[in-house]
């Protein structure tokens, strides 16, 4: 039996400056299926200048984004999105006058879904994220820890090749934070995406990732195991202290 390909989205060379200010210099990225990245540095480091990039939202000054060799550097995030690109944000992003079931299964009909494929996916990404009780509830009466899942549940019900998450854990206290890892540790598998994530909360990283990536003021400092970047003495200086 032959071994299905695992699909590699890959940032090279990505630079992207603003009058002057080089937000991102020269960072190098990979993200293939079944594995979970991650992306750390201190405030203004330009993790989400780079994470912007790979998703879509952003056009590098120089550099390539490649999905499976092919170009699709400056592609608008909807055409990404169909290709398999999927994204939360730091903010909520929810339309808060729809119902936490509605605003899953908008992300599905987003994506070119039949309604209701999109609704069976909503089904699903609301289970796996442990909202399956709250479907019916607006999405603005929800308190911060389940509005992050929320927006896990939309990015997954797209059925992504490629996940990145932007600070999901941002306001969730140890509990929380510790559901949404266990939630979030089960996708590689489940669905063969791979997950880039972006957070402050090093617990977070650390249980999840295989490999992380730092940054310091758009330079790529190092990259490797979470035993190696917490041992690193620049990392340690530059980010994570004594």
């Amino acid at each position: 039996m032959t071994d299905t390909p695992t699909s590699l989205l890959a940032g090279t060379g990505i630079r992207v400056h603003f009058d002057g200010v080089k937000a991102v210099d020269g960072a190098d990225i990979t993200l293939a299926g079944g594995e979970t990245v991650g992306l750390i540095g201190p405030n203004g480091a330009g993790k989400t200048t780079l994470l912007n990039v790979l998703t879509g939202f952003q056009v590098p000054t120089e550099g390539t984004i490649a999905i499976d060799g092919v170009d699709v550097t400056g592609r608008p995030p909807e055409r990404l999105a169909r290709a398999g690109v999927a994204r939360t944000f730091q903010g909520v992003h929810s339309f808060s006058d729809l119902t936490v079931f509605e605003n899953v299964e908008a992300a599905g009909v987003g994506v070119g879904l039949r309604r209701r494929a999109a609704r069976e996916r909503a089904h699903e990404a609301l289970e796996r994220m442990g909202l399956q009780g709250r479907g019916e509830e607006l999405a603005r009466s929800l308190p911060t820890g389940d509005e992050r899942r929320l927006q896990v549940a939309r990015a997954i019900a797209m059925r992504p090749r490629f996940l990145f998450l932007d600070e999901p854990a941002a306001g969730l206290d140890e509990t929380e934070s510790d559901a949404l890892v266990d939630a979030i540790s089960a996708l590689p598998a489940d669905l063969g995406c791979g997950v880039l994530i972006i957070d402050h909360d090093m617990r977070v990283i650390m249980r999840l990732c295989q490999r992380i990536h730092v940054l310091n003021f758009g330079v790529p400092l190092m990259v490797g195991t979470p035993e190696e970047v917490r041992a690193d003495p620049t990392v340690i200086e530059a980010y994570l202290g004594s």
